[in-house]
């Protein structure tokens, strides 16, 4: 069970499942296992498959399901938190070596899915940046600035984005970034994956990491043990560690929304302005009459707000505004993000590991960042030099974000304070079908949610994770967890990481 299992259905999942798999129903053996079948999970085992390695991939719900199936897909070498901010924080070198990683992983797709002849749809086309209205221009002369030092060759202004709707004013091109559709390639990997001998298993959560001298040996599905040499936790949040990481990325909820236009309406491009909770825009082809625009924004911290029907009418009217072709909304859906409080993701040796990698902190970058990332574990695992590797180092220490760090923890303790203070409703008459709220049950809190039926099914409050208090989430219909970005379903059961242990069940009569 993942996040496949959330109300909303995202428009990719129309072209059918990436893979089937078994459970796992005995204990196996492999040189690397690699816990998480997404973009990140499924490119790792692809890379180390190609150098020689026996590889099992799991996943707690269905291949290809989780967070890598809610993305825009955008393949973007140009840099959402700006490499103008990065170099500030970083340092020019890191950045260079970062732009290097993001631009050689749109080129492995590009590569792979010709040699694959994996029909996904791969295109390269140009990025546009451009202002939100009241924002300076100096931020984009700015990060066009930081590009030429970097090495980002051909970034240029351009009198306008093509963006239909609306004037955007000068705006920044990005040249060779790309679009595809995530689920095809990835069907396309698990395909190369068992083809080769790789073995795929769904519906198997792991529960348990023991290392040795020798390797791991991990605990999954109905307690069968997987031996490795190396195991990757290639989760949209690593599920075997308590804080390390988790301290240093908090979860943002994002929204998107997908509906027709006329084919060839509105420009092939990837687009995104400068608004603090950033546009991004693309186009699906379908072949047909009609291409399908897909728009994302209104990001929030996870947990923290009921108000999603507010932020998809806001999403809406912008769009509408921008895109006036496009002709009615037929797909909306959320997805999470960890946003690393340095603006780079996490790939490496896990903090007091020497068998354990993970891979985390996409930010808003997953695909790319995810393919950047196998090629920086199978180069660790295999013992080679790779120059990203020091930049994603999982356990460095960065001085410079120590400020964002703070705050991210500060306001992460506030929800743990919620064990002592009232419920969110005084009664579970005040919960309406459908809906679920934190109630307080004498010295605890429990989730409380009220079917269709009026039947109530009520849990423990306390993210099984970190012991944080778990909030409502009206959208999907399940429970986030506001630290660390654990989600749970109205029975308790884990749907998202780093939580591996569903909510505590809890007696209740109304």
């Amino acid at each position: 069970m993942n996040v496949s299992m959330e109300r909303s259905v995202p428009v990719w999942m129309a072209s059918g499942p990436v893979a089937d798999a078994p459970l796992l129903r005995s204990d196996e053996h492999a040189d690397v296992v690699i816990v998480g079948a997404g973009i990140a999970g499924l490119s790792t085992a692809y890379e180390l498959m190609r150098a020689g390695k026996s590889v099992i991939v799991i996943d707690r719900g269905p291949i290809g399901g989780g967070m890598s199936s809610r993305t825009t897909a955008h393949l973007a070498s140009a840099l959402d938190d700006f490499y103008h901010r990065l170099i500030s924080r970083r340092g020019l070198e890191t950045a260079r070596r970062y732009f290097n990683s993001q631009a050689a992983a749109i080129d492995r797709i590009e590569a792979i899915q010709q040699h694959e002849g994996i029909d996904c749809d791969f295109v390269r086309l140009d990025g546009y940046f451009f202002l939100s209205p009241g924002d300076d221009e100096s931020l984009l002369e700015q990060e066009i600035d930081a590009c030429e030092q970097i090495g980002f060759n051909g970034v240029s202004w351009v009198e306008r984005a093509p963006v239909p709707g609306v004037d955007t004013g000068r705006s920044l091109r990005f040249p060779r970034q790309g679009r595809f559709h995530p689920r095809k390639y990835m069907a396309g990997l698990a395909r190369a994956i068992l083809r080769d001998g790789g073995r795929l298993y769904a519906n198997t959560p792991v529960t348990g990491f023991q290392e040795t001298a020798d390797g791991v040996t991990l605990t999954a599905g109905h307690g069968h043990k997987i031996h490795a040499q190396a195991a990757v936790v290639a989760t949209n949040s690593p599920v075997n560690d308590r804080v390390a990481v988790h301290t240093k990325q908090p979860p943002y909820r994002t929204y998107v929304i997908a509906g027709p236009v006329e084919a060839g309406s509105v420009p092939d491009a990837l687009v995104w302005d400068t608004q603090e909770a950033y546009h991004y825009v693309r186009i699906q082809p379908t072949g047909g009459a009609e291409d399908i625009l897909i728009i994302g924004g209104e990001d929030h911290k996870t947990g923290t707000v009921h108000d999603m029907g507010d932020r998809f009418a806001a999403l809406e009217e912008w769009t509408r505004r921008h895109y006036p072709q496009l002709q009615s909304i037929e797909y909306r859906w959320s997805g999470q993000v960890m946003e690393p409080v340095d603006y780079l993701p996490f790939t490496g040796l896990n903090h007091g590991n020497t068998h354990i990698y993970i891979h985390t902190g996409d930010s808003g970058q997953g695909m790319t960042n995810g393919v950047a990332g196998a090629m920086i574990l199978r180069d660790l695992i295999l013992g080679l030099d790779n120059s990203w590797a020091e930049v994603t180092d999982p356990q460095r220490i960065s001085l410079s974000a120590a400020g964002e760090f703070l705050k991210e923890n500060i306001e992460a303790a506030t929800h743990w304070v919620e064990h002592l203070t009232a419920g969110e409703v005084s009664s579970t008459n005040d919960i309406q079908p459908g809906q679920g709220a934190v109630i307080r049950d004498g010295l605890k809190k429990l989730a409380v949610f009220r079917d269709e039926s009026g039947t109530l099914h009520a849990r423990s409050a306390t993210c099984s994770h970190a012991g944080c208090v778990v909030h409502w989430n009206p959208f999907e219909r399940c429970w986030d967890c506001p630290c660390h970005g654990s989600h749970f379903a109205v029975d308790g059961s884990v749907l998202n990481g780093p939580a591996i242990s569903p909510l505590a069940k809890a007696d209740y009569e109304e």
